[in-house]
């Protein structure tokens, strides 16, 4: 059997993955990251995006909010808010998400909610960080499709 770790995705619900893995990749702030057995212990900053692995030779993949890495041992630990397998994506719930975040940012760009209401840029933040998950976790979904 070839050389395997153990991979946990850990999320404030549940442990959502603990299995023995021979490879993983995921969406770290600074791109995409891969660890493979035997790799120097690290932490790193995730990203929202797909976490891929391969379990006994198969390839499965799931989507993380971001949240972080940790590589230690002969495990690998990813700590997130929220995450979903590919499988379990509501695809057309991810297409409104992004209807939505996209409908924000419109509003934005005219200047405002509405009449005399005034947008603050945690409003412009939240609106673009809804959109990246929503867009990723389509990405994701159709990946498998």
């Amino acid at each position: 059997m070839p050389d395997t770790f153990t991979l946990r995705v850990i999320t404030p619900e549940s442990i959502a993955v603990d299995t023995a893995a021979s490879s993983v990749r995921f969406p770290g702030l600074d791109g995409l990251m891969g660890v493979l057995p035997h790799h120097a212990p690290m932490v790193a900053a995730l990203d929202a995006g797909a976490l891929t692995w391969t379990e006994g030779g198969v390839e499965k993949e799931m989507f993380v909010s971001g949240g972080f890495a940790e590589v230690r041992g002969d495990t690998v630990r990813v700590v997130t808010e929220a995450s979903e397998p590919a499988s379990a994506i509501d695809v057309e719930r991810a297409r409104r998400a992004a209807e939505r975040a996209r409908e924000r940012l419109r509003r934005r760009g005219r200047g405002g909610q509405g009449p005399g209401e005034k947008v603050e840029e945690i409003d412009l933040l939240r609106a673009q960080a809804a959109l990246r998950r929503a867009l990723q976790r389509l990405k994701v979904a159709e990946h498998k499709r």
